[in-house]
C-alpha cells in the first residue's frame, strides 16, 4: 500500500506556491518491508512512476526520468534489485539517446559488454556525454561480472551503487534538460511584444493629442478638459490595470468572468450618471425648451437602462469559473424544466435576432435591385436557420442524417456569397448622389460642408459602412443561432441588443463621449459577452459537439475553424460591429480641414477603431506572459495559468482578425467609391 499527498501547505493555508513547505509532502509504503526504519528519506515526484512500475512488472511511462527509490526494493532478492536497476538505466538511456544525438554509448544496452578500464578518467569528464557515458558503462560491466560468477555481497553493494550513480546522474541532467528554456528565445518574444505595446501605445496617444490637444475638435466640457482626463477615461484607462493585477492570482482567473461583470456594469453606471448630469446641468424648464433634446436625453437613459437590464441577466444565464459552477443559474433551471422551456424560448429569440437584423436592412430608403437581393438572401438564411432549429437541430449529429448536414451547408453558401457579394459590391453599386439611403428617421447627418462632400463620397462612405456593418451582424448572428447550444440562443439576442444600444446611445450623445472611450466600451461588452455564452478560462467548456455542424467528413482544419467561431462568439461580433458604429458614429461628427487628404480621412475614420482593441490586447498579452514567466514553478501553472495564456493567444488572434476586417472593409469601400466619384467629376 502507498498513500501520498499532492502538496503541502504553508503556515497560513497558502499551498499553490513554490515554497519548501508547500512542494513538501508524504509518501508513505506499506508492506514492503517486515520491520519499520523510523528515517524518512527525500525523494522526488517523478521517482514514484518508476517505482511503482518495477514493482508491479510494467514497463516504465515512456518518457519518465525517474529513479526508482531504494528503500522500496530492500525486500527482493539481490538478482531483483540489481535486474530492476538495469531496466531503469535502459530507460534512461534511451531518453540520453534522444536528447544527444552523439552519444559515444554503444545503441543498444544488450551490448554493454565493455571493458570501462579502457576509458582513462581523464576522457570520462571531458564532457557530460562522456561522463554519462563511462557511468553507464561501468554499472553495466560490473553486473555483467557480477552475474557471471559467484560474487560476494560487496561486488552486489558496488554494483548497485554503480547504478545509482549513473540513475541519479542522468535524472538530473535529464530534468535540468526538460526544464530548460530558451532564455535568449524568452527574451526575445517578450521584448518584441513590449515593443509592439509601446508602438500601439504611442500611435494612440499621438492620435489623442492630435485630436483634443491640436484643436481639430473643441473641448467637450469642463469635465473633460483638455488638460485632464475625465472620469470614464481614467475608469477605461484602471479596468487594464486591475486587470493585470487580477491575472497574478490564479483565483482570479479562474473566476474572472466575475470582474468583468463588474467592470461592465460600473461602466453603464458612469454612462448613466454622465448622462444624467447633462440633463441636470440645463435645468428641466431650459431643457424641456429645447427642441428634441428632452427626447434625446431621456431616449440615452433609456439605452443604458437596457444596456443595465440585459447584463444582468447574462450574468446570471451562466454560472461560469470553478468554485461555484454548482449553483443554480437560468439555463440549469431551463434545462431541468426540460425541451419544453427551452424549445420556445429559442424560436423566440431566434425569431427576434432575425427579425432586428432584417429591420436595420429594410430601413435603407433606397429600392435598388442589388439592395432587394440582399434582404432577400440574408431573410432566405433565416428562414433556413429557424428550418433546421424546428426541424432538425434534434438530430444533427446523426450519421445518417444526411438533410440536416445539407441544409447546414446551404446556410453557410447563402450567408457566405450575400456577405462576401455586399462587401464586394455594394461600393460599386451604391449610387453617387446626395440622396441618403440610412434611414429615414436618423438624425445625425454629417454636417459636410459641399466642399468637403465635392472632394470626398463621405454621404456614400457611410451608408455603405452601415449596409455592410449590419451584412456582418447579421451573417454573425445567424452562424450563432445555427452552431451554438439551443440553451445561448438567448444570450446571443442579449448581445444584439446591448450592441444596438450602445450604438444608438453614442449615436445621440454626440461628443459627451471621447470616441476611444466607446471603442474601449464595446471591447469590453465583447469580454463580458465571452464569458456570458457559458466560457472560462478551462479548456473543459469549449463547445466541441458545434464544431462538427455541417460538416460529412471529419476535417481537423474546419471544425478548428468552427470552434473558434463558436468561443469567440462575442469579441468577435462587437468587433464587425465597429464597421456599422463607423457609419453611425465616426461618420456623423467628422471635423474634417480643409486641406485634408484621404490618409487624413482614413486615419480620422479607422484609427481609433483599430487602435484601442490591438492597444488593449497588446498590453493584456505582454503583461500576462511576464506573468506565466513569473509563475512557471506555481503548482497551478499547467491547470490554470497555461489554459488562460492559450486564451489570451487566441483572444489576440481574434482581436488581428477583427480588426483586419474593420480596416480592410474601409480601406476598400473608400477606394472603391473614391475612385467612381473621381471618374464621374471627370466625365
Amino acid at each position: 500500500m502507498m498513500i501520498v499527498s499532492d502538496h503541502g501547505m504553508t503556515q497560513n493555508g497558502n499551498h499553490g506556491g513554490s515554497t519548501y513547505e508547500e512542494i513538501d509532502s508524504l509518501a508513505l509504503f506499506i508492506g514492503l518491508r517486515n520491520h519499520v526504519f523510523d528515517h524518512a528519506s527525500v525523494i522526488n515526484q517523478i521517482d514514484i512512476a518508476p517505482t511503482l512500475a518495477l514493482l508491479f512488472g510494467v514497463p516504465i511511462p515512456k518518457n519518465n526520468v525517474g529513479v526508482l527509490i531504494r528503500e522500496a526494493f530492500d525486500s527482493l532478492t539481490e538478482d531483483q534489485h540489481l535486474r530492476a536497476l538495469e531496466l531503469n538505466a535502459w530507460q534512461l538511456l534511451r531518453l540520453l539517446h534522444a536528447q544527444l544525438s552523439g552519444l559515444p554509448c554503444r545503441n543498444f544496452p544488450c551490448d554493454a559488454l565493455y571493458d570501462h578500464q579502457s576509458s582513462g578518467s581523464s576522457e570520462c569528464n571531458r564532457t557530460t556525454e562522456n561522463m554519462l557515458c563511462c557511468l553507464y558503462m561501468e554499472a553495466a560491466a560490473l553486473y555483467t561480472s557480477w552475474k557471471s560468477k559467484s560474487a560476494s555481497n560487496k561486488d552486489y553493494s558496488s554494483t548497485a551503487a554503480a547504478y545509482y550513480k549513473f540513475l541519479k546522474s542522468a535524472s538530473e541532467w535529464l530534468s535540468g534538460r526538460t526544464t530548460d528554456k530558451p532564455v535568449k528565445l524568452l527574451a526575445l518574444g517578450l521584448a518584441t511584444m513590449f515593443i509592439s505595446s509601446v508602438m500601439l501605445s504611442s500611435l494612440m496617444l499621438r492620435r489623442l493629442r492630435e485630436i483634443y490637444h491640436g484643436g481639430k475638435q473643441p473641448a467637450l466640457n469642463l469635465n473633460d478638459s483638455m488638460n485632464g482626463w475625465s472620469f470614464d477615461e481614467t475608469f477605461i484607462f484602471s479596468v487594464v490595470v486591475i486587470l493585470v493585477t487580477c491575472m497574478t492570482s490564479s483565483s482570479m482567473v479562474e473566476e474572472e468572468h466575475y470582474i468583468w461583470y463588474f467592470l461592465i456594469s460600473t461602466f453603464y453606471l458612469f454612462l448613466l450618471r454622465k448622462t444624467a448630469q447633462s440633463l441636470s446641468a440645463v435645468g428641466f424648464k431650459s431643457f424641456l425648451m429645447q427642441k428634441g433634446q428632452s427626447g434625446e436625453g431621456y431616449f440615452r437613459i433609456c439605452c443604458i437602462f437596457l444596456l443595465l437590464i440585459s447584463g444582468r441577466v447574462l450574468r446570471g444565464w451562466h454560472q461560469g469559473g470553478v468554485n461555484w459552477t454548482s449553483l443554480p443559474d437560468i439555463s440549469k433551471w431551463l434545462e431541468q424544466g426540460g425541451g419544453q422551456y427551452v424549445k420556445p424560448l429559442q424560436l423566440i429569440s431566434a425569431i427576434l435576432v432575425i427579425s432586428i437584423g432584417l429591420f436595420a436592412l429594410f430601413s435603407i430608403e433606397s429600392k435598388g435591385k442589388y439592395f432587394q437581393m440582399v434582404r432577400l438572401s440574408f431573410l432566405i438564411s433565416g428562414l433556413l436557420v429557424l428550418l433546421h432549429i424546428t426541424r432538425y437541430q434534434d438530430y444533427t449529429f446523426s450519421s445518417t442524417n444526411y438533410g440536416a448536414t445539407l441544409l447546414v451547408q446551404i446556410i453557410y453558401a447563402i450567408l457566405g456569397a450575400a456577405t462576401i457579394g455586399t462587401v464586394v459590391a455594394l461600393p460599386w453599386l451604391i449610387p453617387l448622389s446626395t440622396s441618403k439611403i440610412f434611414p429615414s428617421d436618423n438624425t445625425i447627418s454629417p454636417p459636410f460642408s459641399p466642399r468637403i462632400q465635392e472632394k470626398f463620397p463621405l454621404v456614400e462612405l457611410r451608408d455603405s459602412l452601415y449596409v455592410i456593418g449590419w451584412a456582418y451582424i447579421l451573417c454573425w448572428c445567424l452562424l450563432q443561432l445555427l452552431l451554438q447550444q439551443p440553451i445561448n440562443t438567448t444570450p446571443i439576442l442579449l448581445l444584439l441588443l446591448q450592441m444596438v444600444a450602445g450604438v444608438l446611445y453614442f449615436a445621440r450623445s454626440g461628443t459627451h463621449h471621447k470616441e476611444w472611450v466607446e471603442i474601449a466600451g464595446f471591447y469590453y461588452l465583447g469580454m463580458a459577452g465571452h464569458f456570458a455564452l457559458g466560457n472560462s478560462n478551462t479548456l473543459a467548456t469549449i463547445d466541441v459537439a458545434g464544431a462538427f455542424i455541417g460538416i460529412s467528413n471529419h476535417s481537423t482544419f474546419l471544425s478548428g475553424i468552427l470552434m473558434f467561431i463558436i468561443t469567440y462568439a462575442s469579441p468577435m461580433f462587437i468587433l464587425l460591429s465597429l464597421v456599422m458604429y463607423i457609419s453611425t458614429k465616426s461618420m456623423a461628427h467628422l471635423v474634417i480641414p480643409e486641406k485634408a487628404n484621404a490618409g487624413d480621412l482614413l486615419m480620422v475614420m479607422l484609427g481609433f477603431p483599430c487602435l484601442v482593441p490591438l492597444v488593449i490586447n497588446s498590453i493584456l498579452l505582454t503583461a500576462y506572459t511576464v506573468v506565466l514567466l513569473l509563475m512557471q514553478n506555481h503548482l497551478f501553472v499547467w491547470s490554470v495559468f497555461s489554459p488562460k495564456y492559450l486564451y489570451v493567444c487566441a483572444t489576440t488572434v481574434c482581436t488581428l482578425i477583427g480588426v483586419f476586417i474593420v480596416a480592410a472593409t474601409g480601406f476598400y469601400t473608400y477606394f472603391v467609391l473614391a475612385k467612381r466619384k473621381q471618374k464621374a467629376c471627370s466625365g
